[in-house]
């Protein structure tokens, strides 16, 4: 016996069209993000939040004024997207629906992303900060801008679901202990990622052996001889990966929506290393920075997406893909 998934209705897809774009402007608010740590403009607006030097709007603002105001303005713009995106959600879904809670996730992790953000600047850690208590507020604040991420994707995962109730088939789940665990190790990457980034950019290396001796040497910094760490976990996610995506293609024979999925996280971890051996290369420079960034953000969603899709698959309707024209899925 099945439970037929309804199709979304026009408005049910404009809010999974939305619930989308949420995603993929986050995705540019976090890269910008960067862009303020790797052009050193983290006190463009001093040490003052919400306010830019005391003013709502910077009069004669500088460079370093004009990157850290746009990123304010941008995370303003998040936060009404992602309210809109909790207010559509309840209005247009029943009590119980996943979205909902993902939905409320995303907008609680966004105000503990802007409170991290308010901290890093009252704290002063930006610019040349070197404390170790930086080290930890960036770590904290990268994992919480990836959990934040998860969510949204997963509210717009189950938004374009149409009206199916995930929750059952959560507790028959299998595998979900090793995704969970994948994703952790995964984050940690990140994390990693970006005290390398953090290092590239207040200790500058002037050649490729500099940047080897620097990792290696006894009179280095701590954030420096941390670097390998960044590769190591990248090699051990792998793992993960390697796992979800044997998994994937198991079932990706049933479904041509997990087959793209599973060719999309091949080709953007393919990206990643081609772009993380780039960056060693080129000693870091601010540009190739922010493009590893996009790439690990893009490859994030796609992770998650595929992660859920594997310990919490929407079982596809045969029948009703051959009437609608696409698979339309059901919970057996």
């Amino acid at each position: 016996m099945s439970e037929a998934l309804t199709i979304p209705a026009p408005n049910d897809r404009l809010l999974a069209r939305f619930a989308w774009f949420a995603v993929f402007y986050n995705v540019l608010v976090i890269v910008w993000g960067a862009m303020v740590r790797a052009t050193g403009s983290g006190a463009g607006c001093g040490n003052h939040w919400p306010l830019c030097n005391g003013q709502v709007i910077p009069v004669s603002p500088g460079f370093h004024t004009i990157i850290e105001f746009t990123h304010r303005m941008m995370t303003g713009g998040s936060t009404l997207i992602v309210v809109a995106l909790l207010v559509w959600t309840f209005r247009a879904t029943a009590k119980g629906h996943a979205a909902r809670w993902f939905a409320i996730a995303s907008a609680a992790l966004l105000v503990n992303e802007a409170f991290l953000g308010a901290l890093l600047v009252k704290l002063g850690y930006v610019t040349g900060n070197q404390s170790p208590g930086r080290w930890a507020m960036l770590s904290i604040h990268l994992s919480n801008t990836l959990l934040l991420m998860a969510a949204l994707t997963l509210t717009a995962r189950f938004l374009s679901a149409g009206d199916w109730q995930p929750w059952a088939g959560l507790q028959r789940a299998r595998g979900f202990g090793w995704a969970v665990a994948g994703l952790a190790a995964t984050i940690g990457v990140g994390v990693s990622g970006s005290m390398a980034a953090l290092g590239d950019t207040l200790f500058p290396a002037t050649s490729l052996w500099a940047a080897y001796v620097q990792d290696f040497a006894a009179s280095s910094p701590w954030l420096l001889r941390l670097r390998l760490v960044h590769p190591v976990s990248a090699l051990v996610a792998a793992v993960f990966v390697i796992w979800l995506v044997g998994r994937a293609r198991r079932s990706a024979d049933h479904d041509a929506g997990v087959a793209r999925l599973v060719k999309l996280v091949l080709v953007l971890l393919g990206v990643q290393f081609a772009l993380g051996i780039d960056d060693v290369l080129l000693l870091a420079p601010a540009w190739m920075q922010l493009l590893h960034l996009l790439g690990a953000d893009l490859y994030w969603v796609a992770l998650v997406l595929l992660a859920a899709e594997m310990v919490w698959p929407v079982p596809v309707d045969t029948e009703a893909s051959a009437d609608l024209g696409a698979p339309a899925r059901t919970l057996a």
